[in-house]
């Protein structure tokens, strides 16, 4: 009896076992029904707009509810219509067995050549009468396999040591049917190099922002600096092109060009005016002396030597040279070996020379700031730069008035001997292309001559010497172009009583006064003067000459 009953309960249990076995087996359900792809090319040229296909079927026979697509743009895109990297679709119908749906997904793709870009997309879901939410997802990888932007340096192979060198990176857009935007440089500079000017600007000597490129537009950014090193070094210059996404720099593609530093051939200096150092005035008649000497190891052969003069102020109307061929019209000069002997032949250590001359305008229209006259001399392939600073222009105008609205004079006209008669005094500074400092007007009040004490503006830093009888106004600093179009000005009012001895005369009130003042561009003194105005007062036209003849 008892076996039989353990024997009954052993039947049970294998029984309930495998209905459970079979429930389970019935109601359990595997991801892998669900087919879940993304169809896409395997390879694209940088900015090509691509269309991902994503596909998912049910293959099986349990309708899925609660459908949620997850789409990944690879990281290296620009998605259409502004979407953002990542997007996501709520389905809105179930998916029933046998069933397939589809959506497109289109971007941008951007890298360098060689890059596998990754699309990536999810799905999530839950099979009908189950609680349990299932996820599938998938991938494509895609191929950058050409970017067409060429993109390459334009540069010397060779440069003398501490020689100044111009290159230029060229970019150009030839394939994409498209209007590319964010794109950048980046330069990596070898060490020696010193950075000097870039067209256009960089944004910090290093980086350069690219106008947007369409199909067929290209540009280049030139680059201006010297390298120094040892005779034989490779330097290696290294730039990036590339796209900003989101913030973040995508290389699109990259140059490499290596600068051989060679051995100096020749010496280049220059004199203008019998000085190295020379600092112009506007007006300036100019001498040019430029030397080159032989330091190589073996004699130079048949050159050219050309100059390009670069300034406003420079008269090209003006220049001159012995043995120079000018361009018509141009700012060039060009020595031709054949002409001039130490171009024919120099020997080592043998010096040459060449000269030319000329004009400075007194004034240019534009307004600049702190001007710089460039001369530019290539010799084979020695260039160098010369500047010449040049000095602001200040002018001063010295006027006496009787008839005036500032003091309002009086005593008697013609003057008299032994009566006193008042008259104001104007002082006008204008100042035209650098910032100055420490201007001062200086000037002399003649015999019989002294200030009445009235000033215009009253806080002006005006003073007087009774012994001396010198008159000084302290003007401090003064901008460039501030008072070109209005003057500067002080008023002074003045008391004059004749001697006998000046009867009869047209004496001076106020004797020939100078302006000095410090060029803070150029660190020069620079100085204007101003006439001497007698008792005839030229600029008030009320007076008349014998108006202003002493009577007694």
């Amino acid at each position: 009896m008892k076996r039989a009953v353990i024997i009954f309960l052993l039947i049970l249990f294998i029984g309930v076992g495998v209905a459970g076995f079979w429930y389970w087996n019935k109601n359990q359900y595997s991801k892998e029904i669900l087919k879940l792809e993304i169809l896409g090319p395997e390879a694209v040229q940088t900015g090509d707009n691509i269309e991902y296909l994503v596909r998912f079927q049910n293959n099986g026979d349990v309708r899925l509810e609660n459908l949620n697509l997850s789409f990944v743009f690879p990281e290296n895109s620009i998605p259409e219509n502004g979407q953002s990297q990542r997007v996501v679709k709520k389905i809105d119908s179930d998916l029933y067995p046998g069933q397939v749906k589809t959506f497109y997904f289109r971007a941008r793709i951007f890298g360098a050549e060689g890059d596998i870009l990754q699309a990536k997309a999810y799905l999530t879901y839950r099979p009908k009468n189950l609680q349990a939410t299932y996820k599938s997802d998938t991938s494509i990888a895609t191929k950058i396999k050409f970017v067409p932007l060429p993109f390459e340096f334009d540069m010397p192979l060779k440069v003398e040591n501490g020689q100044e060198m111009s290159f230029s990176l060229n970019y150009f857009s030839n394939s994409i049917d498209y209007t590319i935007e964010g794109l950048r440089v980046r330069m990596d500079y070898p060490e020696g190099f010193h950075f000097i000017e870039s067209s256009p600007k960089a944004l910090d000597q290093k980086e350069w922002d690219i106008k947007p490129l369409s199909k067929g537009d290209g540009g280049r950014i030139e680059i201006k600096g010297d390298l120094n090193g040892s005779e034989g070094d490779q330097k290696i210059f290294r730039a990036e092109l590339g796209i900003v996404i989101n913030g973040r720099f995508v290389l699109l593609k990259n140059a490499v060009q290596s600068v051989e530093i060679g051995q100096p051939s020749l010496y280049i200096s220059q004199m203008v005016n019998s000085s190295q150092n020379y600092i112009a005035s506007p007006g300036d008649f100019l001498h040019y002396e430029i030397f080159f000497k032989n330091i190589s190891q073996k004699p130079i052969q048949k050159k050219f030597l050309f100059v390009k003069m670069d300034g406003d102020f420079f008269d090209i109307s003006t220049l001159k040279s012995e043995n120079g061929q000018i361009g018509r019209g141009d700012n060039t000069i060009v020595w031709d070996w054949k002409e001039v002997p130490s171009l024919k032949f120099l020997d080592v250590g043998q010096e040459g020379e060449v000269e030319f001359w000329v004009k400075l305008k007194d004034e240019i229209e534009n307004k600049i700031k702190n001007p710089v006259l460039r001369d530019e001399i290539s010799l084979g392939r020695l260039q160098r730069v010369f500047e010449i600073k040049v000095n602001s222009s200040v002018e001063l105008c010295q006027k006496v008035y009787f008839n005036d609205e500032v003091f309002g004079n009086s005593g008697p006209i013609p003057p008299k001997v032994g009566n006193q008669t008042t008259y104001t005094v104007l002082w006008q500074v204008k100042n035209s292309y650098n910032d100055l400092a420490n201007v001062k007007v200086k000037g002399r009040l003649p015999d019989n001559v002294v200030p009445s004490g009235k000033l215009f503006p009253k806080d002006a830093k005006f003073t007087y010497d009774s012994g001396s009888k010198e008159i000084i106004w302290n003007i401090g600093d003064m901008p460039a172009f501030q008072t070109t179009s209005t003057p500067l000005t002080l008023a002074f009012q003045i008391k004059f009583i004749p001697a006998e001895s000046q009867k009869g005369t047209t004496p001076d009130l106020v004797e020939p006064a100078k302006i000095i003042a410090e060029d803070k561009w150029t660190s020069d003194v620079i100085e204007g003067d101003a006439d001497a105005v007698n008792t005839t007062l030229p600029d008030d036209k009320s007076m008349t000459r014998d108006k202003g003849k002493v009577s007694g």
